[in-house]
């Protein structure tokens, strides 16, 4: 039985037609940077999230950046996030000069813990960017508030895994002063390389995104700001337009496996990620808690099944970030990375893999 971990195959199966008729028409009008896919495609994802202004760039840790860069953050500053996470999160914050502080996990969730936020706050914070983990967001409206009473500290929400995620009836990238997602191949969204969008409802924040992405141009060979090469391409903006197509339906299919796998994991009693009623997960990895994982993981390769660890090392206890930040212990993401392991999960994981896969599990918990 082969079950792919995440099956782009068949999304482009389902989806070539389309596809192909949006490559060639890039082909066709050979403009490969900054087409009209590229606003096409923010107007769509504008209405899509319900943010005013949507800046696609070249990749999910390059809209962070940009945010960042947007926002001011330099060196001095303080920007409070979580360790659990991808190392971008983390990184973009060191490349620009200011410091990361960590902020303990949920036990259930692995999202940041919001109750733990304020606490962290020094007059040097100048940003928080909570992680929508696992296609989950945060506790956003607590987050939010907490930045509120500290004189509307920014909150960007890194929603790489989260985009298509509902919390509270509103769209991911739109809970916040700024969101950021990513359009790597194996998100909920993927393109076909890299690619990112910064969404945000204050033009001034926008403005300066635009900006930055092309190397801090107002106009050409005019630099008002310092800026990046962040653009996304054209190509891969014609790759979102067309899966955009049939994304209701995926998340309609990924709510549905995740559900199943839901019951068939309570019904053995295995812990799990949590996915809170208020927070309507995308599964963008579905991830259960093991006590012997490597006994876990050894099961699922005899079976031919593949797995994998999201994520193994805090990044407070990565090496190039250990002394980098202040020292704040975080027993629960510690914990958790020793525990997590994430299970396939696609739209096209077929109902009898989904049982194989429990069925391994449960023989392996013995």
């Amino acid at each position: 039985m082969n079950i792919p971990f995440i099956d782009l195959k068949s999304q482009y199966r389902a989806l070539q037609p389309q596809i192909q008729s949006r490559i060639n028409a890039v082909l066709e009008h050979g403009q490969y940077i900054m087409g009209p896919e590229v606003r096409e495609l923010e107007e769509r994802l504008q209405a899509y999230t319900g943010a005013r202004y949507c800046v696609t760039v070249a990749s999910g840790t390059e809209a962070l950046l940009i945010s960042l860069m947007a926002l001011g953050i330099g060196p001095g500053d303080e920007v409070i996030t979580t360790p659990f996470t991808f190392v971008a999160t983390a990184e973009v914050i060191v490349l620009l000069g200011a410091t990361p502080v960590f902020v303990d996990i949920e036990p259930d969730t692995c999202n940041i813990n919001a109750s733990l936020i304020e606490a962290a706050i020094t007059a040097k914070t100048k940003a928080i960017i909570p992680v929508s983990l696992y296609g989950q967001p945060a506790d956003m409206d607590e987050i939010n508030a907490v930045a509120a009473r500290h004189g509307n500290i920014p909150v960007i929400e890194d929603a790489a895994q989260s985009f298509g995620a509902e919390y509270k009836g509103r769209k991911s990238c739109n809970l916040s002063t700024v969101g950021c997602t990513s359009f790597f191949p194996s998100k909920p969204l993927g393109c076909y390389g890299d690619g990112g969008a910064i969404f945000t409802s204050d033009e001034g924040i926008a403005h300066s995104c635009r900006e930055i992405r092309v190397h801090g141009q107002s106009k050409r060979y005019v630099h008002t700001r310092i800026g990046v090469g962040g653009r996304m391409d054209t190509l891969q903006c014609a790759v979102i337009l067309a899966k955009l197509e049939r994304f209701e339906w995926e998340i309609e299919q990924r709510h549905a496996i995740g559900s199943r796998y839901n019951r068939m994991l309570d019904e053995i009693d295995f812990p799990r990620v949590i996915q809170r009623p208020d927070r309507t997960s995308v599964f963008a990895q579905y991830t259960i808690l093991c006590h012997d994982r490597e006994a876990v993981q050894a099961a699922f390769k005899a079976a031919e099944i593949p797995t994998a660890v999201h994520y193994p090392v805090p990044l407070n206890d990565q090496p190039a970030y250990r002394a980098l930040c202040t020292p704040s212990p975080t027993p629960v993401a510690k914990e958790a990375a020793e525990l997590v392991v994430s299970l396939p999960m696609s739209p096209y994981l077929l109902s009898d893999h989904a049982d194989k896969i429990i069925t391994v599990l449960n023989h392996a918990q013995g």
